[in-house]
């Protein structure tokens, strides 16, 4: 009973917790075909006043840099990693002890796609980490799913 208990109270902190991230950063996710069967899907972190979110390439161990993980799509060929476009932010932080890289206000991700046939969607999800000056909230996960083709 003790442990029923126990598990659950941890279940409930952590979503809490994951909520708490969620609601200072805002996801938005479009395509736009910018050449024949050639896509930029881009996602937009939109980040509450006084908070900010890590870059892909944090720049030090501590901070979670934004990971972004797609589902495989046989109809869906990735060009690269996602591009950061944005003010970034490069800060020397003693309780990481080191410069990282992070984005305040907003910042766009985009991935570059070929796909093969008509219509499909990209698919996945992305994982970051938001801090204010005060703290950092537990890494959060939003999944998405974009439409392209067709």
């Amino acid at each position: 009973m003790k442990v029923t208990l126990l598990s659950l109270l941890v279940t409930m902190i952590g979503a809490v917790s994951m909520a708490q991230s969620s609601k200072e950063v805002k996801w938005a996710f479009t395509s736009k075909k910018i050449a024949d069967k050639t896509y930029e899907v881009r996602m937009t972190a939109t980040v509450n006043n006084g908070w900010h979110i890590y870059s892909q390439k944090v720049g030090v161990d501590g901070p979670i840099p934004t990971a972004f993980t797609f589902t495989k799509n046989p109809l869906v060929v990735l060009e690269g990693a996602p591009n950061e476009v944005g003010k970034v932010i490069s800060k020397n932080e003693e309780v990481w002890g080191g410069v990282v890289r992070y984005f305040e206000d907003k910042v766009e991700f985009i991935q570059k796609v070929k796909i093969k046939g008509g219509k499909t969607n990209l698919a996945g999800k992305v994982e970051y980490m938001v801090c204010n000056e005060e703290k950092c909230l537990p890494p959060a996960e939003t999944t998405f799913s974009v439409a392209i083709g067709g």
